[in-house]
């Protein structure tokens, strides 16, 4: 029998599950350690994340120290839910929470993309193995501690890390910002800052008034005169749609694997 619960409007409550990003090692988040180390609450926005750090145990008999080693046991994988996410919808869930704050531009793109095109598909039942597949190799290229599927399905035990920082098979090295925009011909001019760029090379820039935008370099120019690579010092233009501003920031992406 499907209980049907309302709210002081009369309207149906609607329910909220959080399908992907990192998880907190305590219930609701109620964690002390930061507060307790830093004087920075992890219930107002604050934490510095001690649980995903290294730990030695010391003995209080003896002083003997023991390094835990191969796990970092108060740090848990981030939760994806992406190849279970038919089950979720079908459950009357509502809302998808994605974990977004204080996150890149491009993890956020990447992220909330995989997941509108997943709902999609739950929705017009195109949804597939084949499918979770390709959103899942996209949703590691960005920040990521290593996924699993929280304590849905079933879980009793959770899944702890065994290494520190991010698992994402891509890299970002950043490169320049942008200086100007040409809109008539689309295109965008940009200032080496580090590095190298060669013709062929993925890049990412992103800015507040674009987000995040990936592409591949198909033509460079300096002067007006094509060129295979640009250096640092270099002052370089390429054809782009989007447009760009100073604040803009140009990265190169390579894989890590």
């Amino acid at each position: 029998m499907l209980i049907q619960i309302t709210g002081l409007s009369g309207g149906l409550i609607k329910l909220e599950v959080f399908v992907h990003g990192a998880l907190c090692m305590a219930v609701s988040g109620k964690c002390y350690l930061s507060l307790h180390s830093n004087n920075a609450s992890a219930n107002r926005g604050a934490c510095i994340q001690n649980c995903r750090k290294e730990y030695i145990v010391t003995s209080k008999d003896d002083g003997v120290e023991l390094k835990i080693d191969n796990e970092y046991i108060m740090s848990a994988k981030d939760l994806c839910t992406i190849g279970f996410l038919d089950r979720i919808i079908d459950s009357g869930v509502s809302i998808l929470k994605i974990e977004g704050r204080g996150r890149a531009a491009d993890y956020v793109d990447i992220v909330v993309r995989c997941y509108k095109e997943a709902v999609r598909a739950v929705q017009d039942g195109t949804y597939t193995q084949e499918k979770v597949e390709n959103w899942t190799k996209q949703l590691t290229t960005v920040y990521n501690r290593g996924f699993w599927d929280g304590y849905y399905l079933g879980r009793k035990m959770g899944e702890w890390n065994d290494s520190y920082g991010s698992k994402a098979t891509d890299k970002k090295i950043f490169l320049g910002k942008g200086i100007k925009y040409f809109g008539k011909i689309k295109v965008g001019e940009f200032k080496m800052e580090s590095q190298k760029l060669n013709k062929g090379n993925r890049i990412l820039i992103t800015s507040p008034n674009i987000g995040a935008l990936k592409t591949e370099v198909k033509e460079m120019r300096v002067n007006n005169i094509c060129v295979d690579s640009v250096r640092k010092g270099d002052i370089f233009s390429i054809k782009i749609n989007e447009i760009i501003s100073p604040s803009c920031k140009l990265y190169k992406i390579v894989s890590k694997l």
